[in-house]
């Protein structure tokens, strides 16, 4: 397909991811919806099921134990929602012992995709979603788990809206910190006449977070980090979204980045699934528990 065409392309889905989220009945957050294999087969629940809690939870009753005081709040990735991408990894923290949360924001209220919105908007929902799990668990801090814009909204929070006193550890599985240039389909919509105007209208946080985007700017200046926190990037070489894969990691003190591949060189796993690949899910369980941390392979 030619670049032009893929660009086209692309504005047609964003387009229909649009018309069905807006379509899709107001609901709040729901019971929490089964565990699943893989991102496929929890959107297809997610069809049905589309404010569903991931496995584990949402229990505003949890109290954060004193081996894993802070709790864990999800943080789903553009176009995604809570369940969809957490639904394999909730209830394995959930059983490890922790208090878990996961929102659904900046998206229509109810709808099937979240995360469209402008960035700095769903930030200073996020960090009203923590102040709410604060006051209900009684933690002075939470630790975070993002995929994707997930990964890299929250550093907007940390670094321009007083969230870096809240937050113990961000973890970012494939996030889009330095942008994505999507393998060229970027600037093919910019050249496009009113091409980004036309995606931006739709969905604003993809735009901001195309490479080089005023957002991004504006984000990484003067460093990628606050102080007091601990970062783990989590990232694969076979991404297809976050492209370079490379522009996932983060520079500054208190940063780990990591590669899937350097665990299991034949792990083929991309973007979208990267939230229940199990070698992903055990970096995470390590980095939210540095004590007990072991290191995965092909097939443990």
């Amino acid at each position: 397909m030619g670049t032009i065409a893929r660009a086209v392309t692309g504005l047609a889905l964003i387009t229909a991811t649009m018309l069905v989220s807006t379509s899709t009945a107001s609901a709040s957050e729901s019971a929490a919806g089964p565990a699943q294999p893989n991102i496929a087969s929890a959107a297809v629940y997610a069809l049905g099921h589309p404010t569903a809690s991931p496995p584990g939870s949402n229990d505003f009753t949890c109290k954060p134990t004193a081996a894993h005081p802070r709790p864990v709040v999800l943080s789903n990735g553009t176009g995604a929602n809570a369940y969809d991408d957490w639904a394999g990894l909730s209830w394995i923290l959930k059983r490890d012992g922790y208090c878990v949360f996961a929102p659904n924001l900046g998206g229509p209220e109810g709808g099937m995709f979240q995360a469209l919105g402008d960035i700095p908007t769903t930030a200073g929902q996020f960090g009203q979603y923590i102040d709410k799990v604060l006051a209900a668990t009684g933690a002075s801090k939470v630790d975070i788990v993002g995929h994707s814009q997930g990964g890299m909204m929250p550093r907007y929070y940390l670094k321009f809206l007083g969230g870096a006193n809240k937050v113990g550890t961000l973890v970012g599985l494939a996030p889009s910190n330095h942008g994505t240039d999507l393998d060229g389909l970027v600037e093919a919509v910019r050249s496009l006449p009113g091409g980004n105007d036309f995606v931006g209208a739709l969905c604003a946080s993809c735009v901001q977070q195309e490479v080089g985007s005023a957002f991004l700017t504006n984000l990484n200046n003067g460093g990628d980090t606050v102080s007091g926190v601990n970062y783990t990037v989590v990232a694969t070489r076979t991404d297809e979204v976050v492209t370079p894969y490379t522009s996932a990691y983060l520079s500054g003190p208190q940063v780990t980045n990591l590669r899937l591949q350097d665990y299991c060189l034949i792990d083929g796993t991309e973007h979208i699934n990267i939230t229940y690949d199990h070698i992903a899910i055990q970096l995470v369980r390590n980095a939210l528990d540095p004590a007990y941390a072991w290191t995965p392979n092909c097939l443990t």
